[in-house]
């Protein structure tokens, strides 16, 4: 499901339009970001919990050069998925982290 197919879902079932929808959607997004950036985290009981992590710096290596780069230390989201949204259906899941607080992803892969 894409962006626009949840905005579709959630003016159905909410019965509101679609703009308002979407600006639930960017709001929310928004404040989760806001949040993070302050080192905070976010409990959605029964969903999961947005929260920061630290990365260590380290040592990486060029891919194109294979020589050694320093990488440094970071903040990146985490996401952990809720006790409910585990017992929703029988899915594997990531805990999902990155550089960008933007890029807040739940992945899952049906077993």
């Amino acid at each position: 499901m894409n962006k626009a197919e949840l905005i579709d879902r959630i003016a159905k079932e909410a019965k509101i339009s679609k703009v308002q929808a979407g600006r639930s959607i960017e709001t929310f997004t928004k404040e989760i970001s806001k949040t993070l950036k302050k080192g905070q985290r976010i409990t959605l009981v029964g969903f999961g919990t947005f929260a920061t992590s630290k990365r260590k710096a380290r040592t990486g290596r060029n891919p194109q050069t294979g020589e050694p780069i320093k990488i440094s230390a970071r903040r990146v989201p985490r996401f952990i998925p809720g006790r409910a949204l585990k017992d929703t259906g029988r899915f594997f899941f990531v805990r999902c982290s990155g550089p960008l607080i933007s890029d807040l992803t739940l992945r899952s892969l049906s077993i």
